[in-house]
């Protein structure tokens, strides 16, 4: 089945089951017929019957017909609805006087231009969560509290990182939060398994090392680099490296400032469209090198397109100390 998705204000998008595509209307010279009960030369052929002129009554013509394009799902609204209210807990005030919106999938369904596998992908991918039949996002700050009781269950228990028990937790940590959110905190952190019957998880280093990072940048506008390294390492847990390669599409450290600086820069803060994101990434930083701008457009890429399509059709190459760097093609008020 098809379903043309799109709220009033925006270009409708046609969605099967796992696929989006752009719909715009193509002229064509040769006029298209419609004729009830029309038989195709391969039918035709297949008829024993004796072939004679058949009178057919025409219902309907046409002189132009839908051009469908496959393009990527308008994904971003879905995070933006769910950040509308955070789940911050049980004991949240705001969720008892139910005065927000909730969305249970169909809602999602009739709101986000894209299709039914590829907006529960991206539920997958943001985190979110059900509570009581409505699609949720977990608050940053409540999602490190929980974070920080299984960490800290880890290092008390010395469970090794590889082989997180799922009962030994719900069991310990039952009593501060509810079940079913250290279990989701346990999924979205790690990679379940089971062995010998019991269920365990293997906690997600990078995951968990980014996360924190997260935490430490929001609180400042710029870092030292050298001095947040060392903070960062001395805040996740032992037995976890950090390295800057985990904060792809999160944080952007400055080279040419001294000293080297670090600061938070989410790609999902970042418009959807292509010109709007290379419009706010010029806006942000002049040049660019293709290793540093990467993480902030690889997302744009269609079908079988590259990165350095992209640049080739967004943005100018040039050359600065034997490094080649990209700018605007052009001028950014």
């Amino acid at each position: 089945s098809l379903v043309i998705r799109g709220e009033k204000d925006e270009h409708a998008v046609l969605c099967s089951k796992d696929k989006t595509y752009d719909m715009k209307i193509a002229d064509t010279s040769n006029m298209l017929l419609f004729v009830p009960g029309c038989k195709t030369p391969e039918e035709l052929k297949a008829d024993p019957a004796p072939c004679n002129i058949i009178h057919s009554q025409i219902a309907g013509f046409s002189n132009n017909y839908w051009e469908l394009r496959r393009c990527r799902p308008k994904l971003k609204k879905l995070r933006k609805l769910l950040m509308e209210d955070p789940y911050d807990g049980p004991d949240s005030q705001k969720d008892q006087t139910l005065t927000f919106s909730k969305y249970t999938t169909e809602d999602l369904l009739s709101l986000i231009q894209a299709s039914e596998e590829e907006i529960l992908h991206q539920l997958q991918v943001i985190d979110a969560c059900k509570i009581e039949g409505y699609w949720r996002m977990l608050d940053f700050d409540y999602e490190m509290k929980l974070l920080n009781h299984v960490t800290q269950l880890i290092d008390s228990e010395s469970w090794p990182l590889s082989k997180v028990p799922l009962c030994a937790c719900l069991e310990e940590l039952g009593s501060l939060e509810p079940r079913e959110m250290i279990e989701h905190i346990l999924v979205s952190y790690g990679r379940k398994y089971v062995d010998a019957g019991e269920v365990f998880f293997e906690m997600r280093e990078d995951k968990i090392c980014r996360a924190i990072a997260q935490m430490l940048l929001q609180n400042a506008v710029k870092f030292n680099l050298s001095e947040f390294e060392e903070v960062w390492q001395q805040s996740v847990p032992e037995g976890m490296k950090t390295r800057l390669d985990q904060l792809q599409g999160l944080a952007l450290v400055d080279k040419s400032s001294r000293p080297e600086t670090i600061c938070l820069l989410k790609v999902e803060d970042l418009p959807e469209d292509n010109q709007e994101r290379f419009n706010s990434l010029f806006g942000i930083r002049e040049k660019w090198t293709e290793v540093d701008i990467t993480p902030y457009i690889q997302d744009l890429c269609a079908e079988k397109q590259t990165v350095g399509a992209l640049l080739t059709k967004y943005a100018r190459s040039s050359m600065l100390n034997g490094v080649k760097v990209y700018n605007s093609r052009r001028p950014i008020s």
